[in-house]
């Protein structure tokens, strides 16, 4: 509940002597200042100490060029009083003339946007904290007008880090306008681009390993998105850092799908600026694989496609066993979704590049999960696509596929071999199992130790 932020009531406005009938409006669909009603319901509420100096309610048209800033700052000290929301009946002239002043306040930064004085950056600030900052319950845009020398002594550490804690509200809205303002700061303030950088980065490892519940994560990715691009060459430590303990953990939490697109973003922007990386991401990926979940499988196939379509040959090599060794267990997958999804891999004419280049490791290591395909599996869209992948690979290497049938029918029959020993000997514990005399009732049985 928001109340009135520490400002004392009873107080009345400061009444100029010609306010009268003829006394400009705010605009259209505003209070305007000449409205005795008005102004006897905001008197009870707006105290004259934050008004002073100049007439609020006055219109910017209505002055002269060097006292349009002191009314922008006595219609921001106006706009300093919070008032309850929660009970809709309460206030209603004073919440609604708020509302038209806010509203005048933005059309002058808009359509002429001034050079602010300090005292104006300081008013500003002093504002949106007042109306912005607040506590969430526990889980159950500005302009480039201002002087980036003098509004970084407002816009502090303690102020950026209220900021990023608004990203927890369950409003889309205002999370996209806080995007927009933590994005401008960043750019603004070269200064401050650490400890952004630093805050973002608890609030990822607090989702992470504590409550794995936070509603702007997705936006929060949005703002790294577009600052890795900017990042120099090369990389720093602290950046790769970030890549290894914030976003690859965050393909962790069940709450995936909100952030992914955001978050396969990012890691392909780390891997385009750094390709060496691209192994340590898919090991990453390997680590925390949704055996599990049919669906964060799905998302890890198609941002593993996106890794190798701009992998090297080198760090390829150094991954191909172990990830091929899960895409053949994705092929043979039950769930049609995932083996369809790890099929299609093979339609990618960069990944099939990669694959006949390093033919004699990977297909020994999968054809043997379309073997099982073609004999096993249910859905005839996987059936079919195993057909396909099966021909391109002959047509890739003829010789080497029928090395691998030769190999994969050997194993059969050794595995054949091993299920027909295992039922002889369940037959034989049967058996003498049977001819065993069953223990007549009360008879004593000597256990020896």
């Amino acid at each position: 509940m928001h109340h009135f932020s520490g400002l004392e009531t009873g107080s009345r406005f400061t009444k100029k002597p010609d306010s009268g009938p003829n006394t400009p409006s705010l605009g259209s669909g505003r209070i305007g200042a000449a409205n005795p009603a008005a102004k006897r319901a905001s008197a009870a509420v707006f105290p004259a100490s934050v008004i002073a100096g100049i007439e609020p309610l006055l219109p910017f048209k209505d002055v002269s060029s060097s006292e349009k800033m002191n009314l922008f700052i006595s219609k921001l000290s106006l706009c300093c009083v919070v008032f309850d929301f929660t009970d809709p009946a309460k206030n209603i002239q004073e919440k609604e003339l708020k509302r038209a002043t806010l509203l005048e306040l933005l059309e002058f930064v808009s359509e002429n946007p001034p050079k602010f004085s300090e005292p104006a950056i300081l008013a500003s600030c002093k504002m949106c904290s007042i109306n912005l900052f607040r506590g969430f319950p526990p889980h159950c845009r500005p302009r480039n007008t201002s002087s980036a020398k003098v509004a970084k002594k407002y816009i502090n550490h303690s102020f950026i880090l209220r900021i990023v804690d608004l990203f927890e509200s369950e409003d889309p809205r205002e999370r996209d306008c806080l995007k927009a303002i933590l994005h401008r700061i960043y750019g603004k303030f070269m200064v401050h681009r650490p400890f952004i950088r630093k805050c973002i980065s608890n609030v990822f490892y607090r989702f992470v390993f504590e409550v794995e519940k936070h509603n702007g994560i997705a936006e929060l990715l949005e703002i790294f998105g577009s600052v890795i691009t900017g990042f120099a060459l090369p990389l720093k430590e602290e950046h790769k850092v970030f890549l290894w303990r914030a976003l690859i953990p965050l393909h962790k939490p069940k709450s995936l799908g909100i952030y992914f697109q955001q978050l396969s973003y990012c890691v392909t922007q780390f891997i385009e600026k750094e390709p060496k990386l691209a192994s340590s991401v898919i090991k990453g990926l390997l680590k925390y694989w949704p055996i599990t979940n049919s669906q964060k499988e799905v998302m890890f196939l198609g941002e593993l496609e996106e890794i190798l379509e701009v992998i090297n040959m080198t760090e390829f090599q150094t991954v191909m066993v172990p990830l091929f060794c899960r895409i053949r267990q994705c092929i043979n997958s039950y769930h049609f979704q995932v083996a369809e999804r790890a099929l299609l891999l093979w339609n990618n004419d960069q990944i099939l590049n990669l694959i006949a280049h390093n033919r004699q490791v990977i297909l020994p290591i999968v054809f043997p999960a379309l073997e099982v395909n073609m004999q096993n599996h249910w859905n005839q869209a996987v059936l079919n696509l195993t057909l396909n992948v099966r021909k391109v690979l002959l047509e890739m290497d003829d010789a080497l596929i029928m090395a691998c049938i030769s190999n994969y029918q050997e194993e059969q029959e050794k595995m054949n071999l091993v299920d027909e020993k295992r039922k002889e000997v369940w037959e034989h514990l049967e058996t003498a199992a049977a001819s065993l005399q069953p223990i007549a009732r009360n008879t004593a049985v000597l256990v020896t130790h």
